[in-house]
C-alpha cells in the first residue's frame, strides 16, 4: 500500500470539521436556547396541525397572511392549549399547596394498604415500600407544578414563533426543506411521518383521554367519589399512559371509597368505570387513533417519563413525539446510506410481513 492511500482524503478532513463546527454551535443554541424547545416544538405541532387550513385561506381564500395567522392563532388556542391548560390549572390549583397536598395523599394511601392488608393478609406495600410510594409523588407532584409554572413564558413564545411560521409557510418549508442534508425522497418521507406523529400525539392522545376524563367524572358524580373535578384531570392525565392508563386512579379509589365503609358505591364506581370507561377508550382508540399514525406503547410510556421531566405537563404530548422522531431518523439513516436497493421504509406491509417470517424462519 502506498503512502498516498493510506492518507485519509481533504474532503473527508474538510467534510468531518465542518460537520464538528455544525455540531458545536448547535449544541451551543440548543443550550443557551434551553427554555425555547418547548416553544419551538409547540409551534412545530400546531404549525402541521393548522398547515392545510392556512394554505386554504391564503391561497384559495385569498386571505391577508397576517389575518390568516391571527385566526389560526386564536383557534388553535381555544381548541387545543385552553383544555389542555384547563386541566394542568386544575391539577395545580388543587396540588398548588404540595404540604396539603401530600399529607392527604399519605393519608389515602396508608388508608388503602390497611384495608387490603387487612381482608387477605397480603402486605402489598411494605413499609419501605410505602414510604417510596409516598416520596416519589411528592417529587413527581412537585417538579409536575414547577414545571408548568413557566407555561406563560413558553405560550407566549410559542405563538411569536408561529405568526412567522403562519404567514410565509411556502418560504418556511422550503427552508426546513433545503437545510435537511438528506435525499429529496427522505425529506419528504420524515414530512409526511413527521405530519402524522403529530397530529395522533396532538389531537388524537388529548381526544381520548378528555373523551374518558368526561366519563370518568359522570361516574364520579353518580356514585359520590371524593373531589371528583381533581379526579377527572387525574384521570385525563393518566389515560395518555399505555396498558394501565385510567385504572392506576380509579382502582385506588374505589378500593378507598369500600375501605371508607361505602361499599355499594365503591363497587358500583368500578363497575361503571371497568364497562363504561374501559369501553370508551376501546372505542375511541378504534375509531380515531386507528385513523392516526399507530404509536407503540413503549414510544408513548418513554415519551411521557421523558418529556414530563423536559417539558412539565406539554410533555404529555412533545415526549412521544421526540422518542418518535429519533426512530424515525434511525430508519432514515438506513435508507439513506444502506446498500440495499429497497430500503425498509419504502417496503409495503405486505412485503414486511414476508420479510419477517423469513427472519423467523432463518431464526428457527
Amino acid at each position: 500500500m502506498s503512502h498516498n492511500e493510506k492518507q485519509i482524503s481533504s474532503v473527508v478532513i474538510k467534510q468531518v470539521a465542518l460537520l464538528a463546527i455544525i455540531l458545536i454551535l448547535t449544541a451551543l443554541i440548543c443550550f443557551n436556547l434551553a427554555l425555547f424547545i418547548p416553544a419551538v416544538l409547540g409551534a412545530i405541532t400546531i404549525y402541521v396541525v393548522c398547515r392545510k387550513y392556512n394554505f386554504y385561506l391564503q391561497e384559495e381564500r385569498k386571505w391577508k397572511p397576517w389575518a390568516s395567522s391571527l385566526l389560526l392563532m386564536f383557534a388553535s388556542l381555544v381548541i387545543i392549549i385552553l383544555p389542555i391548560y384547563f386541566i394542568a390549572d386544575l391539577l395545580i390549583e388543587k396540588l398548588g399547596n404540595a404540604q396539603v397536598y401530600m399529607q392527604k395523599f399519605n393519608v389515602f394511601v396508608d388508608k388503602i394498604h390497611s384495608y387490603v392488608y387487612s381482608k387477605t393478609k397480603f402486605d402489598i406495600l411494605s413499609k419501605e415500600n410505602l414510604d417510596k410510594v409516598k416520596n416519589t409523588a411528592g417529587k413527581f407532584s412537585t417538579s409536575a407544578v414547577s414545571g408548568t409554572f413557566n407555561t406563560l413564558t413558553v405560550l407566549m413564545s410559542m405563538y411569536f414563533i408561529l405568526y412567522f411560521m403562519f404567514e410565509k409557510p411556502r418560504l418556511f418549508e422550503r427552508i426546513l426543506a433545503s437545510a435537511a442534508p438528506l435525499k429529496r425522497a427522505n425529506v419528504s418521507l420524515i414530512g409526511e411521518k413527521m405530519r402524522k406523529l403529530i397530529m395522533a400525539n396532538a389531537i388524537g392522545i388529548p381526544v381520548v383521554a378528555l373523551g374518558q376524563g368526561i366519563i370518568a367524572l359522570i361516574g364520579y358524580f353518580i356514585f359520590g367519589a371524593p373531589s371528583p373535578i381533581l379526579l377527572f384531570a387525574l384521570t385525563a392525565a393518566a389515560s395518555m399512559i399505555p396498558i394501565v392508563g385510567a385504572a392506576i386512579v380509579y382502582v385506588p379509589i374505589c378500593i378507598f371509597m369500600i375501605a371508607e365503609g361505602q361499599m355499594g358505591p365503591g363497587l358500583g364506581l368500578a363497575a361503571y368505570c371497568v364497562i363504561v370507561v374501559g369501553l370508551t377508550d376501546n372505542i375511541l382508540r378504534f375509531t380515531l387513533l386507528k385513523k392516526l399514525e399507530d404509536i407503540h406503547p413503549l414510544n408513548t410510556v418513554f415519551g411521557i417519563i421523558m418529556g414530563m421531566k423536559l417539558f412539565g405537563f406539554m410533555g404529555l404530548v412533545f415526549g412521544p413525539i421526540l422518542v418518535s422522531f429519533t426512530l424515525l431518523l434511525v430508519q432514515v439513516y438506513r435508507n439513506e446510506f444502506s446498500d440495499d436497493d429497497t430500503p425498509e421504509l419504502e417496503l409495503s406491509s405486505k412485503s414486511k410481513t414476508e420479510d419477517l417470517e423469513n427472519k423467523i424462519d432463518l431464526i428457527v
